[in-house]
């Protein structure tokens, strides 16, 4: 046999031979729960459930509803939850104006929540597309995103949520200068130590949120996103995006969707490696791979794919699989 195949730098196999040693071979790839963030669709009517349809064992829930749902899985040790806010009978208009306004269902729930489940970490997504009435995500002036006037809403939004309880506000809306506005806005009411900022700050305009988009009844009614959404196969965006949200003073970052832009969760990771990085699984990964198998098998290509997510650099994955993933942990302790 040749001498090349037996030096030490082609022996491999002698280091992961053993079910423990595969273990040592796989650093900062474990699954926690700290590393599962939870979202969850939040209705006006405080005693309505409704499965989704595009989304097996997805519910939007009323709050008396979600209350004892989520103290289940807090029981089972969920720690961070991210609400969307779902608007059926408060009127959209064109500056969003039922995202901040006392009758809001996010405003409304936060002390509930907060009060049945004091430990239970709670984020709130900033968006005004499921407020307003032409479903994008900032303000239009004459057909377009009027960067100013809709950075001024999503930092009075993201503030209301911070008042009423929130203890992340993670806006989705991809407008450049919102963290910025948004800590001001924290800063000039004394809750820069209390409140944190979750920037999506790399969120592709990608066609993967379809069953999303169908939940929140959030598509637009003309246009698209393209041009405040990064472009699929674009990763300088990426780093630019990242890189202004460091600098206005975000302290999360996210990567959105997950999968299939592991090059940017690392690319990220390896560029701010101090700041807690977030992937988000979105309803598209989520219906795939709850259609990839039945049981143990379908939750093995769950596991694996959390599994490379955090090999690439993420430290936690919202993820709608979440009540399940509890479960598999239990199982493994």
């Amino acid at each position: 046999m040749s001498d090349l195949f037996l030096s030490p730098e082609h022996v491999l196999q002698g280091g992961y031979f053993h079910a423990t040693l595969r273990k040592l071979q796989e650093p900062n790839t474990s699954i926690e729960p700290h590393n599962i963030m939870y979202p969850v669709f939040l209705l006006e009517d405080k005693d309505a459930m409704q499965a989704v349809s595009s989304m097996p064992n997805v519910y939007r829930y009323g709050i008396n509803k979600l209350i004892p749902a989520l103290t289940e899985l807090v029981d089972r040790g969920l720690q961070s939850i991210l609400i969307f806010g779902i608007v059926e009978t408060l009127p959209k208009d064109p500056t969003g104006s039922s995202a901040d306004c006392p009758e809001n269902p996010v405003i409304k729930a936060l002390p509930k929540i907060k009060e049945a489940l004091p430990n239970l970490v709670i984020a709130c997504d900033v968006c005004l597309c499921p407020y307003t009435s032409h479903g994008h995500c900032g303000i239009l002036t004459n057909g377009a995103i009027d960067h100013p006037e809709s950075v001024k809403r999503i930092a009075e939004v993201s503030l209301a949520y911070a008042k009423a309880g929130a203890h992340i506000v993670a806006p989705s809306d991809m407008m450049d200068n919102r963290i910025k506005a948004i800590k001001d806005a924290l800063f000039e009411n004394k809750l820069q130590n209390q409140v944190s900022v979750l920037s999506y700050s790399c969120k592709f305009a990608s066609s993967m949120y379809g069953p999303f988009r169908d939940t929140m009844k959030s598509s637009p009614m003309a246009g698209d996103r393209k041009c405040y959404q990064l472009p699929p196969g674009s990763s300088g965006l990426a780093a630019r995006a990242a890189a202004r949200d460091v600098a206005e003073g975000a302290d999360f970052l996210m990567v959105k969707p997950g999968l299939p832009y592991l090059d940017i969760v690392r690319q990220t990771k390896d560029r701010y490696p101090n700041h807690p990085l977030f992937i988000y699984q979105v309803s598209g990964e989520y219906a795939m791979i709850s259609k990839s198998g039945e049981g143990s098998e379908m939750e093995a290509v769950l596991m694996e794919t959390l599994l490379c997510m955090r090999r690439a650099g993420a430290d936690c994955i919202i993820t709608y699989f979440a009540p399940l993933i509890l479960n598999i942990l239990a199982k493994k302790h």
